[in-house]
């Protein structure tokens, strides 16, 4: 999209203004696995609250940030999450988007999307009636 394309849009990453306003009041804290780089304000007044954002290495997706930078975006605790991470289990797996409504969806057998074919009866339904 270029140039033009970060003036007006915000769907596809961050617009001119925020890469300004980032670069100028904020200072880079840290990287997660997925490329997302998180920010802090370089200063804050007395009494102020720090702000601190995420800008996403690709769509804007607020799924796409970890629970531990999760945490220290809202403020949970003051540490960066790469300080005081346990080592990842052995059954943790990576990220993966959900793929409801892309071309990767889950379909299963009988999906209008798969041809719509189910399969026959088992003869174990019984149909519900007034009368019974």
């Amino acid at each position: 999209m270029g140039i033009f394309g970060k003036l007006f849009t915000w769907w596809d990453g961050a617009t001119i203004g925020t890469l300004w306003w980032s670069f100028k009041n904020g200072e880079q804290v840290g990287t997660d696995g997925q490329g997302n780089k998180y920010y802090r304000t370089k200063s804050s007044k007395e009494g102020q609250k720090e702000r601190r954002w995420v800008m996403y290495d690709g769509a804007n997706d607020a799924s796409r940030v970890p629970a531990e930078w999760h945490g220290w975006l809202h403020g949970s605790y003051d540490e960066l999450p790469e300080s005081h991470l346990p080592e990842p289990k052995i059954w943790e797996v990576d990220y993966e988007p959900n793929a409801t409504g892309t071309a990767d969806a889950y379909l299963p057998a009988g999906a209008l999307q798969r041809g719509g074919k189910r399969a026959k009866a088992t003869g174990d339904y019984e149909a519900w009636t007034p009368d019974a």
